[in-house]
């Protein structure tokens, strides 16, 4: 019997499952706000150099007239943002003033910005524009570099210490760390917080989804999975209402880290996954949780029945294989094999470093950055239930080739369109962001399906093989804003960077085996003939594998804990 009947004797989907998968989901909504947050606290308003300090009282002309005298007009007939003239040009403010070209340099005495839309910002706060411009993009990678160690780190723990732990601590790091960001006045003292908030996101979303799916019943743990990628989503239209209502960036930075204080506090009733707690031999303490949830659920009498040994019999079968030893170097140990691996860590990694790239510098396209921020999270839902669909009736793979393809050329075919079109520009970007969003919902899946996750047990598949595929998006979300930066050099090779990788994303996906109505594996041999596409039928050996998974209420969602 496998751990799920008896998860459906005690209640099913019950009252507890659906109280414990909101409070959990809940504080997930609000990391996309975390994760897309300095699209408001690190904008960049209009700018231009402050005036000579020494020239200042001699200025009888109106505001706009000694800004004309002082900085230089670019192309579009706007001032400079990081040049001005090395003495004021009075001359310039006459009609009849013949052409010529003055000497100029860079800011020496600062910048001046304009506050109508953010009245502050870290730009303005530690002047990051013009050379020290760079340094924006910088922090945002610090911040992915700190999901990426937080993916190791919480990975880690939640095997050895259990969810519940961790993941109690990520919020407290989380709301401690996001305090501390806005109450530091140092760039360097910023970026520091903002990489420990960073870990918190992996420690989050890795153990809120492992207790969601092992609290869950084999029918919910599909609407479960669901929620979790809306949840995401409607974390980034409450960031842009947040954004828009909270202007000065500290005040909003405290305003989506305080609320982690409350899920600090109620986190302590959520209990320890007691199929943790069975694999770990912790049998009493997972017998009292189970009587928790019969009680909740309506059958207290059932909870009562509940022993130390029946409890444990539900889980003998996933015992014994996590006995077995296995290692990351499996993922490599055969050509078919590494085939896989290459191939979706390629996946993993340009399907990321596309989607942050997007979703990260939404100023770009002239319009409000809220309403962009906006259109930019509309856009997942009905792109999500088009690949939901799809990947049902269709296959993983068409789905996920099919979204990362068409989303690259989004983005390249954006490069043509005249900049004076900028709603164009924006719905094509907000299209190709939606597409990578749920090639994201899509690859989870396809990647819990693939064989590349059967080398593990039941017990550490998830936090071995579906982490070090997912340890790859957080290279690729840390090298996004980097890529950004290279349009300092030339404004095509950022979209040409996030347009190509995407298209090398969906042409791998072609090499990889269609896993839709396929039956999971767990052996390397199985794997090796899967890949190979040496199975016309299904031996005896994945006969009793499909049963076993089966029994054990093995899903797809299982691999994305």
């Amino acid at each position: 019997m496998a751990f799920t009947d008896l998860l459906d004797s005690l209640g099913g989907v019950g009252r507890f499952q659906l109280i414990y998968t909101a409070l959990l989901l809940l504080p997930c909504s609000l990391l996309a706000c975390h994760n897309f947050l300095q699209n408001f606290t690190a904008a960049v308003p209009h700018h231009h150099c402050r005036g000579p300090t020494n020239h200042t009282a001699a200025a009888t002309n109106t505001s706009g007239a000694w800004l004309r005298a002082i900085v230089p007009l670019d192309q579009l007939g706007a001032p400079e943002p990081c040049q001005r003239f090395t003495e004021p040009q009075w001359a310039l403010l006459s009609p009849n003033t013949s052409a010529h070209e003055p000497a100029t340099e860079g800011c020496k005495d600062g910048w001046v910005y304009d506050r109508s839309v953010f009245p502050s910002t870290i730009v303005m706060e530690w002047d990051l524009v013009c050379e020290a411009r760079p340094l924006r993009d910088l922090a945002q990678s610090i911040y992915m570099a700190g999901v990426l160690v937080g993916a190791a780190v919480f990975g880690s723990l939640a095997d050895r210490l259990g969810r519940k732990g961790p993941l109690v601590w990520s919020y407290l790091q989380l709301a401690v760390s996001g305090v501390a960001t806005a109450y530091f006045g140092s760039f360097s003292a910023y970026c520091i917080s903002r990489f420990l908030m960073g870990m918190t996101f992996s420690g989050i979303i890795l153990n809120s989804l492992s207790l969601v799916v092992e609290w869950m019943p084999t029918q919910g743990r599909t609407v479960a999975g669901v929620l979790l990628g809306y949840s995401f989503t409607l974390g980034q239209l409450i960031l842009a209402g947040v954004a828009y209502l909270i202007r000065p960036w500290r005040w909003l930075q405290l305003a989506v880290s305080i609320p982690f204080l409350i899920f600090f506090l109620y986190s302590w009733w959520l209990p320890e996954s007691s199929r943790w707690l069975l694999l770990h031999g912790k049998s009493q303490l997972a017998v009292e949780n189970l009587r928790k949830v019969a009680v909740m659920n309506g059958r207290a009498e059932e909870g009562e029945r509940l022993t130390k040994e029946v409890v444990s019999s539900y889980i003998q079968s996933e015992i014994a294989s996590v006995r077995t030893s296995n290692s990351i170097l499996d993922l490599f140990r055969t050509p078919a094999i590494r085939k896989v691996t290459f191939c979706l860590m390629v996946v993993w990694f340009s399907n990321s470093m596309a989607y942050y790239g997007l979703a990260m510098d939404l100023q770009k396209f002239g319009l409000s950055v809220y309403l962009v921020q906006v259109l930019f999270g509309v856009i997942d839902i009905p792109a999500m239930l088009v690949a939901t669909t799809t990947m049902i009736y269709v296959g993983r793979r068409a789905t996920v080739a099919s979204f990362l393809i068409l989303a690259g050329l989004m983005v390249i075919v954006n490069m043509f369109v005249p900049e004076d079109m900028q709603t164009l520009r924006t719905a094509q970007a907000a299209l190709g962001k939606g597409c990578l969003a749920s090639s994201f919902i899509c690859v989870y899946l396809f990647t819990g399906e693939c064989p590349l996750l059967s080398v593990y047990p039941p017990d550490t598949q998830g936090l071995m093989g579906m982490g070090f595929a997912s340890v790859n998006a957080r290279f690729g979300g840390l090298v996004a804003p980097l890529v950004t930066t290279l349009g300092e050099f030339s404004t095509i090779l950022p979209p040409i960077g996030f347009g190509a990788t995407s298209i090398l994303a969906g042409l791998a996906v072609c090499f990889l085996a269609e896993t839709r109505n396929a039956p999971l594996v767990e052996t390397i041999e199985a794997m090796e003939r899967r890949v190979k596409g040496g199975l016309s039928r299904k031996d005896p050996e994945e006969k009793r594998e499909e049963i076993s998974l089966q029994q054990l209420g093995a899903s797809p969602l299982k691999e994305t804990i």
